[in-house]
């Protein structure tokens, strides 16, 4: 015990503590007593930090030096130095310096002068370049992998962008396994490596070659010829050598399967039960092509979709995508059949945002309200978005943000009119440590001169579990004269809600939900519900469970929602 009090007490600086143990008289003891004098605490005398090579002339090392809090008179303490001094090692091979080394490292501590006198000095010599990328296992063309370095050949290194460039591999889905590694063992060498001298073959600049001095001397004759002075032999020797050390890139990949098969079953209160399946290509060919196909079954809705991805020089950030899409819908006051071809052009910029240029052709034999049309339409359209969030699964902090536009005009052959506007935004804050604070808008409008002639597709309905909660799946829109559904051309919905945290994995959740599909904008009122609910992190994401009570639906005073999956 006093060995250790000892050893603990050094790190804050007291050195020479007094400990007096005094045991308490049952027998045997239980329990003991531990008095501690710390004594005269040590305080810096000397503090002598130094930065050599080219590492002294780049910031993170100065700022890590800089931020030291210890200075010459303050008392001794080991964390900040050790912190230090292990993040300059750190800072070394994250930003290549792979030669690095401390030539000084020393502290000299003096208890009976009651200082310390504390010596660092790194010699990080010469910051590698990234050298060439050498790739092997790959069933993709090489050109598209090395596109998506965050690097180029000749820039400095940093460790951070072998990282990113791992992740970018893994995120294309083309391999099973990734490894991004550099080839530490890989060092610079002279074209003449620098002779070992020793007394049996020094040689002197007059090209004499000399045994020890002693009693005797020999001499050696000149060698005929001209000769090779040292200033020569060095400029010689590095003749043929690289500027700069560089540390090569190997690349080890494995291909991913060529078929992903997932079956799904789900249940929410909107649609009752679900069943979803999805078969997956996620490459097609050398280049990288993807093809994805997906079967959504519910009673109300039925869908099959699919995507075709073609990668362009940054794949993960610029593709061409085509898309089909069959649907089904039977519910309440409508009753359509649908079929869409898509072609779009997307973007994604460093700000994170995507940009998506699209034309799209649909036909769409429908019932709505009663009446029966059947429309093909083509038309161009573009958005952005934007995802940002924190951990997925049950994101602290998050935001989303979506607005397009589509324009159809009979000029081009289409058989509606129409200028459609969308625009969503949801946004994720922790309230100090148990309070999560969810809030989303959503709005949209139509300018067209024959609403007859807008699919159910492109129409504004709301109301359910993730939108006006309360209120039954898009049963919240413009009526006949009959009482059906007609769809609205304009849609305003907001909501607020405060989770807090119980216990485990836990939240409670009080909501307040308001919105309405409309025609003529302003409505007058708009419906609203407040609840409450109940949230569990379950590793597929968060399992919600709300009762909502609608203000203005006389007939049904509180509806149960019930849902799986995060927000985003």
């Amino acid at each position: 015990m006093a060995r250790r009090t000892r050893e603990a007490m050094r790190v804050y600086g007291y050195y020479e503590p007094r400990l007096a143990i005094a045991l308490d008289e049952t027998e045997p003891p239980q329990h003991v007593a531990l008095t501690i004098d710390p004594g005269p605490r040590v305080r810096i005398q000397v503090l002598d930090v130094n930065l050599e090579g080219e590492a002294a002339s780049d910031s993170p090392f100065r700022d890590t030096v800089d931020a030291l809090p210890l200075a010459v008179g303050d008392p001794l303490l080991h964390a900040p130095w050790d912190r230090m001094r292990n993040r300059l090692a750190n800072l070394s091979l994250e930003r290549g310096y792979f030669d690095w080394r401390f030539t000084d490292r020393r502290m000299e501590v003096r208890p009976f002068d009651e200082s310390a006198r504390l010596y660092l000095t790194l010699d990080s010599g010469q910051r590698y370049d990234f050298g060439q990328v050498s790739i092997r296992g790959s069933h993709i063309v090489e050109e598209r992998l090395r596109s998506m370095a965050p690097f180029t050949p000749g820039e400095p290194y940093l460790a951070g962008d072998v990282a990113l460039y791992a992740q970018r591999l893994g995120q294309s889905r083309w391999f099973s396994s990734v490894s991004v590694r550099p080839r530490l063992d890989a060092r610079r060498e002279l074209a003449f490596p620098p002779p070992t001298l020793g007394w049996w073959n020094e040689v002197t600049t007059e090209g004499e070659a000399l045994l020890p001095r002693g009693p005797t001397r020999l001499r050696m004759a000149r060698p005929p010829g001209p000769q090779l002075s040292a200033q020569a032999l060095a400029a010689a020797s590095q003749l043929h050598a690289p500027e700069r050390p560089n540390m090569p890139i190997d690349i080890e990949v494995a291909p991913a399967d060529r078929h992903h098969f997932e079956v799904g079953v789900g249940f929410a209160t909107d649609v009752g039960p679900r069943l979803s399946f999805s078969w997956d290509q996620p490459w097609i060919n050398r280049y990288g092509h993807s093809l994805d196909h997906d079967l959504f079954i519910s009673q109300p809705e039925q869908r099959l979709t699919g995507t075709y991805l073609l990668p362009l020089d940054d794949p993960l950030r610029d593709q061409y995508r085509f898309q089909y899409g069959f649907r089904h819908r039977d519910m309440d006051d409508t009753r359509t059949n649908e079929l869409s071809l898509e072609a779009a052009r997307r973007w994604e910029f460093d700000n994170r945002w995507v940009q998506t240029v699209y034309v799209r052709a649909t036909y769409e034999d429908f019932t709505q309200g009663g009446e029966a049309e059947s429309v093909f339409i083509y038309y161009p359209g573009v958005s952005w978005s934007r995802t940002r969030t924190r951990d997925p699964r049950f994101p602290t902090w998050g935001d989303r943000q979506r607005i397009a536009f589509e324009y159809s005009d009979s000029a081009w052959g289409s058989d509606a009119d129409f200028l459609r506007m969308t625009g969503d935004t949801e946004w994720i804050r922790m309230l100090g440590e148990r309070l999560r604070f969810v809030t989303r808008l959503s709005v949209g409008a139509i300018e067209t001169d024959d609403f007859s002639q807008i699919p159910p597709s492109l129409r504004f309905f709301t109301g359910g579990d993730r939108s006006v909660r309360g209120y039954a799946f898009e049963s919240l829109a413009p009526r006949n004269e009959e009482g059906r559904l007609i769809g609205g051309q304009q849609l305003l919905v907001g909501s607020a809600e405060l989770q807090r945290h119980v216990t485990g994995d836990w939240w409670g959740a009080l909501f307040l939900d308001s919105g309405d599909a409309f025609t003529d904008w302003w409505p007058e009122q708009l419906n609203t519900g407040v609840g409450l609910g109940v949230r569990w992190i379950s590793p597929v994401g968060p399992v919600r469970f709300d009762v909502a009570h609608p203000f203005d639906d006389e007939e049904n005073a509180w509806r149960i929602h019930f849902t799986i999956g995060p927000e985003f």
